[in-house]
């Protein structure tokens, strides 16, 4: 089994031209004795979007790490697959993101649920897991009701598993359940682990949904006090469930943020260091902002076409929201005209755009749309990516320093 290191971070570079960037914020934490390995991802969904490969993520990549001399690992997520999807990403990642959202709550077959009660005795009572204060108290029928909830879910993870373990030698699992509607607790979790245990389903990461709104592109909408309380006694139930299941030693949670959640980071942070633990963290689609942003600066040809995005986004607001409506919250009162954008100069622009919250002309609407409209772009094809390459390093420039300062720092540096 490949081995997942113990820091790593899921980046996004949706029209494979910032590998480089991305990577050059990695060099610069490892300069200061942090180790955090990239992942880059890209989504089925985007790739369709985009008119992409798979291949193309990993030529990407492949290139920043001979480019700048990478010795780290370093690897290429298959993101958000399923049965229908893997196996095009099969010869091209090493990292597989197993979504089976949509299996929860699918009725498990036959005597499913009866069997896996009955094997796990120690699930039902007052259950003690170090680091967490309380023990759980979890009935047997909890048990069952989170089995009939989610087995069918497992049942799909391990036949995705299987299919590629059949097909590759070495490569590492996530399974990700956080697209749904409600946040798993830990008792919850403590279950999913016990029943992909039983699968045989060697995950190195997970991806529950935590409680609160993980909108796309802005900072964590919810209780840090009850996020802070979860995400450390999920750690424990990972812990506890590797040591109960003989799960994989790096087992970790995965953090699927739906970028840019910078009032959690410190309370990760803090977390990784009183316990020790690794995390994957997915930041992924801000880099697509940090090109507009530079373009915009860029000035000329790069500042028009920014404006347009914007309008061509404004103009068709609902059709872009309708696929991430529960991920955004855009008022559309506050989004400034297309007429006012088109005034602006190219440091309005990106001061609107870039997430620096304190700044009194960021937007966090403005950027919400811009978030969501990466299609608009690719629409325009070598036109944009043109001045992607004639602007690469304003561009590269705003890239990693997002990655750097906004995150990085956030999260690794104490």
């Amino acid at each position: 089994m490949l081995t997942l290191e113990k820091y790593t971070i899921g980046v996004g570079d949706r029209f494979a031209h910032q590998a480089k960037a991305q990577l050059q914020a990695c060099v610069k934490l490892a300069e200061n004795g942090i180790d955090v390995i990239p992942v880059w991802n890209k989504s089925n969904r985007e790739h369709s979007f985009i008119g992409s490969e798979p291949q193309s993520v990993f030529d990407s990549a492949q290139a920043a790490v001979t480019a700048l001399g990478w010795e780290r690992g370093w690897h290429v997520d298959a993101d958000h697959i399923n049965m229908d999807t893997v196996d095009k990403y099969l010869d091209c990642s090493d990292f597989f993101t197993i979504d089976v959202a949509d299996s929860i709550g699918q009725a498990p077959e036959g005597d499913a649920v009866a069997a896996f009660v009955e094997k796990h005795p120690e699930l039902v009572g007052s259950v003690s897991i170090e680091g967490i204060d309380e023990p759980i108290e979890i009935t047997r029928e909890y048990v069952e009701e989170v089995a009939v909830k989610y087995l069918s879910a497992v049942a799909e993870a391990a036949k995705i598993y299987r299919h590629i373990e059949s097909k590759k030698d070495e490569f590492i699992a996530e399974v990700s359940m956080d697209e749904t509607d409600a946040p798993q607790t830990p008792p919850e979790l403590l279950i999913i682990l016990a029943a992909l245990a039983d699968e045989g389903v060697r995950l190195q990461t997970i991806a529950p949904k935590f409680t609160g709104r993980f909108n796309k592109g802005v900072d964590y909408v919810g209780d840090l006090a009850q996020f802070e309380k979860e995400f450390n006694d999920d750690l424990a139930v990972i812990a506890h469930a590797i040591a109960k299941y003989g799960l994989p030693e790096n087992l970790k949670l995965s953090v699927h943020s739906g970028s840019d959640k910078f009032s959690i980071y410190p309370i990760i942070g803090n977390a990784l260091r009183r316990t020790g633990a690794g995390v994957h963290v997915k930041t992924a689609g801000t880099t697509w902002l940090e090109e507009l942003i530079g373009l915009a600066e860029a000035g000329g040809e790069g500042l028009a076409l920014s404006k347009e995005i914007y309008a061509k986004a404004l103009e068709n607001v609902d059709v872009l929201c309708a696929p991430y409506a529960s991920v955004i919250d855009i008022d559309a009162a506050k989004l400034p005209t297309a007429e006012e954008v088109n005034g602006w100069t190219g440091d309005q622009y990106a001061n609107a755009l870039r997430h620096v919250q304190e700044h009194p002309e960021f937007n966090q609407h403005f950027r919400q749309l811009l978030h969501i409209a990466f299609k608009l772009a690719a629409k325009e094809g070598a036109r944009y990516t043109d001045l992607l390459k004639a602007n690469a390093e304003v561009v590269g420039k705003n890239v990693t320093e997002n990655l750097y300062d906004r995150h990085f720092k956030r999260l690794f540096v104490a």
